[in-house]
Parts: C-alpha cells; structure tokens; sequence
C-alpha cells in the first residue's frame, strides 16, 4: 500500500510490515516530546485491513536493517500482528485483576528536561472494566524513566525495543500500588526502569517471580476480561511473550498452563494453544473478577489518617 512518506525509513516499514503479515495504512511526518522529529505509521493486518490498528512511531532517519536492528524489528512487528487479532489489542492484564489500556504513548525516549541523567517516554494508563463511560474512565498519565547507564541494555530507544519492558514496568507499579487511577488523570507518575527489573546474569528483564497457581490464576483474569468482558467471548492469544516476561515464565509454559485450564472446561483453547475464548464457568465467576478488581483499585489510592485530616493531633 503506498503512503505520503517517501524516504528510507518508509520503505524498511514496509518490507518489515509485510514479512509480518501486516500493511502499512498509512504514514507520516511527526514529532516526539520536545519536537523531536519523528515518523508515525499506522498498521493493521494484510488480512483484515479493516480491522484494529497500531501505531509506530520511529526517530526519522532510524535505520531499522540495521545488523543489530533488523531482526528485533522484525519480532516486534511479528509478535504486534498477533495481537491485533484480539478483540481489543491495547489491554492488557495486570497481576492483581485490573485491565488497563495503553494509549497515546510518544515514542522515542527523550533526554528529561529536568537536568536529570535519564530518559523518559511519556503516555498513558486507561482502566477498562466495560461498563464505565467514556468520561468517567479512570487513568494515569505516564513519565516512564531508565537511566542513560540504563539504557545501554537497550538496542535502541524506540518503541519496537522498550514498548514491552515500559508496559511491564507500567503493571508492576500497579501491582504494587505506586500508580492511582482516577478520572482527570492527575499529573504525570513516573515509573522508573532500573536494573532491579534486569539481571545482566540471565539477560533479561524479570518482573515477577510467579507461582503455576499464579500464572493459571492470570490467565484466567486474562480471558475474562479481553475475551468475556471485553471481547464479546472472542478469542485471545494467550502465547504472548510480553505477558511471559511479566510473569517470568516461557509461553510454552503459558501454553502448557491455558492446555490445563481447557481440560478442566474454564475456558476454550485452539488446536495450537495459542488462543484461548471465555466460557460460561468462568463468566460465572463475574463477583469474584470484580470484587478483585475493587481490591486492586483500593489498593493503589492512598490512605489517610481520619484524626489526622479532621485536626485530631498530639502536636
């Protein structure tokens, strides 16, 4: 599909799309945080170009066949094709029950304008529970920061090589109760990525150390919302390795997991284990989806002392 942009990077996106089973809708010049100059594409999948989007955006004059570049690209967009066959693409799961979007985020990385030695990407967090408005939803707007020493773990500063450990690192900060929801958004959080996320040992980021109850647990939640919920009982892809490196654990083991979760009925499977579809055992558990739900917002929104906030002090 031809596109406004005619310039180098264009076409590796192109031939980088199209080896994923993707189209590139369109394209165009833009600008990062700071102005930074930037080029965003639109993609969807050759065989549904009617169907959910994404978008790239990519440092203009970042040279994606690049020796190094090349094949995580290609990944990236491999494994971006997947997801777009579920019913919402931009939701994903966290630990502790709440569905969360990622949305409007600006790519790539920019040095901090605060002096600081580290580079930030910033976006937003959108809770999904599929009964709230539109304008009551609860959000968060995101300034995720890694440090310049950091970042040389990283291949590159664009979203095809941080998107995944950001998202990650966005849950993990939910999980354990650092990021508020609320419905005006706030001022921007900040989600640091240090190297207590990296073991330079394995070399690879590790997030949570989970349980086989954990992980059943998980997909369980997973299915609920993105299928049941939120996806009309639609299949999921369950084999995504951006919830594998959440939950420090392989996709054949996640694989291996919804294949348990299918012979006890909870939910359907595909032939391959690679997508999973809600079912009325596990819709029946809607009480119990939303009371967690609950539990995880409560536990994100801070706490005050009573006596304190009414005057009542020893000072």
């Amino acid at each position: 599909m031809a596109i406004a942009l005619n310039t180098k990077l264009a076409e590796g996106v192109q031939k980088a799309a199209a080896e994923a089973g993707l189209a590139v809708v369109n394209g165009q010049e833009s600008a990062g945080f700071n102005g930074i100059p930037t080029e965003k594409y639109t993609l969807a999948l050759v065989s549904a170009p009617e169907g959910h989007t994404f978008t790239l955006e990519l440092s203009a004059g970042f040279d994606i066949t690049a020796t190094n570049i090349a094949q995580p690209v290609h990944a990236y967009l491999a494994e971006s094709a997947k997801r777009l066959t579920n019913p919402r693409p931009d939701v994903f799961v966290t630990l502790g029950g709440l569905p969360v979007s990622f949305t409007n985020w600006q790519w790539p990385f920019h040095l901090s304008i605060s002096g600081a030695d580290t580079y930030v990407v910033h976006g937003g967090a959108t809770l999904e529970d599929g009964k709230t408005s539109a304008d009551q939803y609860l959000k968060a707007k995101v300034s995720a920061s890694m440090t310049v020493t950091f970042a040389e773990v990283v291949a590159a500063p664009e979203q095809p090589f941080a998107e995944g450990f950001i998202y990650n690192a966005v849950r993990k900060i939910l999980d354990q109760g650092q990021m508020e929801l609320t419905k005006s958004g706030g001022n921007r959080q900040v989600v640091p990525v240090t190297t207590r996320y990296y073991s330079a040992k394995q070399g690879k980021f590790i997030f949570n150390d989970t349980t086989a109850q954990q992980r059943a647990d998980y997909l369980l939640s997973k299915i609920y919302w993105l299928s049941g919920v939120l996806g009309g009982g639609a299949p999921v892809w369950i084999a995504d390795p951006r919830d594998a490196q959440y939950l420090n654990t392989t996709v054949e083991e996640l694989k291996k997991t919804a294949e348990s979760l299918a012979g006890e009925g909870i939910l359907k499977l595909d032939p391959k284990f690679e997508y999973a579809s809600s079912t009325e055992p596990l819709m029946a558990h809607h009480a119990e989806y939303e009371h967690h739900l609950q539990e995880a917002l409560d536990f994100t929104r801070p706490t005050f002392n009573e006596e304190m906030r009414s005057g009542h002090t020893n000072m």
